[in-house]
């Protein structure tokens, strides 16, 4: 199937833009699913002017009904738009149809949740001195450049735009270069909403590094919301400086899994699977290092090794697949040089292979001892998962803050207290208890360390979009008089 060329959009209408479109491609076959218009820093520079222009001489910032009737608008398109985008999803990203389908409700469920924040942006007010007041009120930051990642096209989107816009932000907003064609369709969604006045929303493809380097330069841009490697973060952090934009940044993650002896083996093994080859592995909070008791050591490997080897990978769309596609045959390669490394530095376990056809392979597991390798501190973002050993609590505890990412990591124990100590002890925005990638709207998500900047999700996602004032007023108090 083909699908219709993804234009640029500015002020409410689509745009080509002078550059010659570029294909979009199935990473499962290689074939071409269609075309999109690059952006270039002049319709970078565009997009922010009118975003703005809009922030400033419309009642946008100060409408939170008006804000909540178009999320909860949007919503609804998305879900109109579900089976399309499901269908849509794999085809350009690879990922399985279940994965797929989770990515929308969820994608559904947060643009709902922000619709009803919207109404509910607080601010506090308090009497300093007799007569003497002082309101804190919470104003959006101004435009936002939301920088959208290719792994979860719609979810991570949609997690930083809704707040965004719930906030009073007007935004630009940048898709991946691999997923064009889906943002384009979510965009329609948006396009769609009968109450978001133009010039509101407005997005820009990329055209290699050019758009992204305009986004984070322009003086027009107040905030810089970006999920993605630590390393880019670093560069946004560092291009950003001159014009001090605000920032959230959701980076890189290397979680652990901490398997105690006393943990439900079968279990843990059941969530492990799932939770490090979820998306092939190419997700940011994707279990990338067991930390395993090494009294159980070979206990769990022999429980996980057949687990992941029955793992059947394949196109996103059969129904009998259990793992999808890499995103490119790039990314195959690379992870089959990791494997390589593995192999040097550590002991395989399991040896990923590619499959005849697309960007697969599949999954790898290996032992490594060694806790300075770039193979434990570096994100390896695919299926391939090393095992390491501790020996009790507080060895496992190091191991576990071993690298600079502290996104996610999860512990499994039957001995609450345990888990209590272990959470607070790790370093990581989340950590998931006998269980692991569990993500709702509600929870706030981020990290420590080179994991980012900021929280994502719940009441704390709006804050990056806020700004706080102070408005005093010093109304005199007269007592006394007749």
């Amino acid at each position: 199937m083909t699908y219709p060329d993804a234009k640029n959009y500015i002020a409410g209408k689509w745009i080509e833009g002078g550059a010659a479109p570029s294909e979009s491609v199935n990473p499962a076959d290689g074939s071409v699913l269609g075309h999109f218009f690059p952006g270039s820093k002049a319709l970078v520079e565009e997009a922010a002017a009118v975003a703005r222009r809009t922030f400033l001489t419309t009642g946008w910032a100060a409408s939170p009904r008006l804000r909540a009737q178009v999320l909860f608008e949007f919503a609804d398109r998305l879900e109109a738009a579900k089976d399309e985008l499901v269908d849509l999803i794999v085809a350009e990203n690879g990922k399985l149809r279940g994965e797929a389908v989770g990515e929308m409700m969820g994608s559904i469920s947060e643009t709902r949740y922000y619709a009803g924040l919207a109404r509910t942006v607080l601010g506090r007010t308090l009497e300093s001195a007799p007569g003497n007041f002082s309101m804190m009120n919470r104003e959006a930051a101004g435009v936002a450049a939301i920088i959208v990642p290719w792994n979860a096209p719609v979810t991570l989107h949609v997690r930083s735009l809704a707040p965004a816009l719930a906030a009073g932000c007007t935004a630009v907003v940048k898709p991946a270069i691999q997923t064009p064609l889906v943002h384009a369709r979510v965009m329609r969604c948006l396009d769609e909403c009968p109450s978001l006045p133009a010039g509101i929303v407005n997005s820009v493809n990329e055209n290699g590094t050019e758009v992204g380097e305009a986004m984070i330069a322009s003086p027009d841009i107040d905030v810089i919301s970006f999920t993605g490697s630590s390393r880019t973060g670093k560069r946004i952090m560092a291009g950003a400086a001159p014009t001090l934009k605000r920032l959230s940044l959701e980076l890189g993650g290397k979680a652990p899994a901490v398997i105690f002896p006393d943990a439900d083996l079968d279990g843990a093994v059941k969530e492990l699977t799932h939770g490090a080859l979820v998306m092939a592995g190419q997700i940011c909070v994707a279990a990338a290092r067991f930390l395993v008791h090494k009294s159980v050591q070979a206990d769990f490997e022999a429980r996980i090794k057949p687990a992941f080897e029955a793992v059947k990978v394949g196109p996103g769309a059969d129904p009998s697949s259990e793992m999808g596609s890499l995103i490119d045959i790039a990314n195959q390669k690379r992870i089959m040089g990791l494997i390589e490394q593995a192999g040097d530095e550590g002991e395989l376990i399991l040896t990923g292979k590619p499959l005849d056809k697309g960007a697969f392979i599949t999954p790898t597991l290996f032992r490594i001892d060694d806790l300075q390798s770039d193979l434990v501190h570096e994100e390896l973002f695919g299926p391939i998962v090393s095992i390491e050993t501790f020996e009790d609590e507080a060895e496992a505890v190091t191991k576990a803050n071993a690298t600079k990412y502290g996104l996610a990591a999860s512990v499994f124990t039957r001995d609450l207290n345990r888990a209590m100590r272990m959470s607070r002890a790790i370093r990581a925005g989340t950590v998931w208890l006998n269980s692991h990638t569990r993500l709702l709207a509600e929870g706030e998500t981020g990290g420590y360390g080179q994991s980012g900047i900021g929280r994502l999700h719940g009441v704390e996602g709006l804050n990056d979009f806020l700004e706080t004032k102070h408005v005093y007023l010093e109304a005199g108090t007269v007592y006394g008089e007749a």
